[in-house]
């Protein structure tokens, strides 16, 4: 009984063709004749989404975390990165991938998201609070695999709400309000964490405190009521497959759409791993000028990263092109890795964080969308939302690991090349996407 149930679930969703200015969406939840009109609570938490975690888990890894081994071990600053990095993508890896399938199939009073990111938060500040009084590098490794695997569980939880309660004509718009929040949590948090390089500790402190917060926040606006009345997901070997491995049908372009972003998360992931080192190390600053640096190059990043995420889906929707513009964004990061690496000086990080903020901007704003307009099935957003998510974390690992190695052995400035030859390959992958324009 429960199987066929969930048979005609999926033949149901099957025939929720939208046809839309990019493409036949077929994996609609919420129809446009059912939202005639913009979401904007629901816009407005998805673009708090990305502050919840992202920045300031993502600041304290990039750019606290390595001032804190610095410290700690500052001869083997630079693996230790780079290990941290390593493990906690592994860790991110299969705790995305399965927090995402169990939001899907999870039934509560609160919601099926609501729980992975309310505990997943809570666990993350209590583990930066931890890793803020540790006085040993493998101590704090151990530490950030639990905060990595909360990480990941916020990520997997937050990101199909889009799925769950916006309509197709409506998911450019809201990914363009998610985009300028990742815009924001990647480098406002980033130019908030480097104030604290003085203070490491509080500034950890300070980065558990706002994702409390924050996470508190979304959930306020998004309002995510009991989903009880939903069918239960019966756990036998058919619904089993569908929920928890990857997808096999009609997943060409999902899978194009997963790849490119992996190499384009390898690709910049090569360049803000190391970034307080490219300023000391490779360019030759003090930790205070590099502190200087970062924020100037943090500052650029957020001014021009907003502008393009805010400007980016209104042109995308106006050009009546998805596709294209996350083309031109992965090649733009390519480009911007030429500056750094023919001149070894602070302004050519500065021309690199101007042409990348234009790129990343614009990826923020129309890559969501895109990824939205791909997925095989609206049953599994969580699921398949969260193979995307991995490739990303996925990326962060492999741009860690083969940097620390290239570091080690060439240099700071083979990681640039490196980073150019991995934006290209992400550009081409995403180009051969059929569905969408």
């Amino acid at each position: 009984m429960g199987l066929k149930m969930s048979d005609d679930s999926n033949k149901k969703h099957d025939q929720k063709v939208v046809k839309t200015a990019v493409g036949d969406i077929t994996n609609a939840n919420v129809k446009d004749s059912q939202q005639p009109k913009l979401p904007w609570a629901v816009a407005f938490a998805m673009s708090i989404a990305p502050l919840c975690w992202y920045g300031p888990i993502g600041s304290t890894r990039s750019v606290l975390i390595p001032q804190l081994f610095a410290q700690i071990d500052p001869v083997h600053k630079v693996w230790a990165v780079g290990i941290l990095a390593t493990v906690a993508s592994i860790t991110g890896a299969v705790s995305n991938l399965l927090f995402g399938a169990l939001s899907d199939v999870t039934r509560t009073r609160f919601g099926k998201r609501k729980p992975y990111i309310v505990l997943g938060t809570i666990v993350i500040a209590i583990s930066l609070v931890i890793i803020a009084n540790l006085k040993s590098v493998v101590a704090v490794i151990f530490v950030w695999i639990i905060a990595a695997a909360a990480e990941n569980a916020i990520a997997a939880a937050i990101y199909p709400q889009i799925s769950d309660r916006v309509a197709p004509k409506w998911r450019g718009t809201v990914s363009t309000f998610y985009g300028v929040g990742f815009t924001i949590a990647q480098q406002g948090f980033a130019l908030l964490a480097a104030q604290f390089l003085g203070n490491i500790k509080f500034g950890i402190y300070t980065m558990a405190t706002i994702t409390v917060v924050l996470a508190f926040v979304h959930e306020a606006l998004i309002k995510e009521k009991s989903n009880l009345d939903e069918p239960k997901v019966p756990m036998d070997k058919s619904t089993f497959k569908k929920y928890f491995f990857f997808p096999t049908h009609d997943a060409r372009d999902f899978y194009l759409a997963l790849s490119g972003k992996f190499f384009m998360v390898v690709g910049s992931t090569i360049v803000t791993t190391f970034q307080l080192f490219i300023f000391t190390d490779y360019i030759g600053q003090k930790t205070k000028d590099a502190g200087v640096s970062i924020s100037i190059f943090s500052m650029i990043m957020l001014v021009i990263g907003v502008f393009f995420a805010l400007v980016g889906g209104p042109l995308a929707d106006k050009m009546k092109r998805v596709k294209g513009p996350v083309v031109l964004a992965t090649f733009a990061l390519g480009a911007a890795a030429l500056f750094p690496l023919f001149v070894q000086k602070p302004w050519a990080m500065f021309a690199y964080a101007f042409v990348a903020a234009f790129g990343n901007g614009l990826y923020n704003s129309v890559d969501g969308a895109l990824n939205m307009d791909v997925l095989p099935s609206a049953d599994t957003a969580g699921k398949d939302l969260g193979l995307i998510n991995l490739s990303n974390t996925l990326g962060q690992m492999l741009g860690a690991m083969v940097a620390s190695a290239i570091v080690a052995s060439m240099g700071y400035q083979a990681i640039f090349i490196f980073a150019i030859a991995m934006e290209v390959v992400g550009g081409v992958a995403i180009s051969a996407i059929k569905r969408v324009r």
